[in-house]
């Protein structure tokens, strides 16, 4: 069954743990900068936080736009990246309608999440449960539920 990282914005309390340890999880340092996962005020709100992260698109552009294919989709859905192949173009950068790969000054290639080969930790640190590791049916489910809410104009 496929799954995908799901965020639920009105949990997420801005800690910013999920930075933190994906940044350790990958590449044992406490640097969020290095981070697949990053957590943004909403404006006009800032109390009001939201986790950005790779969608895993059913199309994906970075993929599409990958001159080296150093991005490609792989048979459980998730978007991953052959290091070897990356030149550091950005094209994938400036491809992705989320804004979900980033780099980092000291690295040639982007971060992009790669759902911690089907174990997110971000998900098992996530103090309000804001993230969650859930089948891709349910997500979509629970988007339906909230846009009915919202289109009834109830909380």
């Amino acid at each position: 069954m496929l799954k995908a990282l799901s965020v639920h914005v009105e949990k997420c309390c801005g800690c910013r743990i999920c930075e933190l340890i994906c940044a350790y999880q990958h590449f044992q340092q406490n640097n969020p900068k290095k981070a697949a996962i990053r957590v943004f005020p909403l404006f006009p709100n800032p109390a009001s936080n939201v986790p950005i992260v790779c969608h895993h698109c059913g199309v994906p552009k970075c993929v599409e736009q990958c001159p080296e294919e150093a991005l490609y989709k792989a048979q459980d859905g998730r978007v991953l990246l052959d290091a070897k192949k990356c030149t550091g173009c950005r094209a994938c950068l400036d491809a992705c309608p989320f804004t979900a790969l980033y780099f980092h000054g000291d690295m040639i290639t982007p971060i992009i999440c790669d759902l911690c080969d089907g174990d997110p930790v971000c998900v098992k640190w996530c103090p309000t449960n804001a993230l969650r590791f859930t089948p891709l049916s349910v997500i979509g489910q629970e988007r339906r539920v909230r846009t009915a809410t919202a289109m009834a104009g109830e909380s």
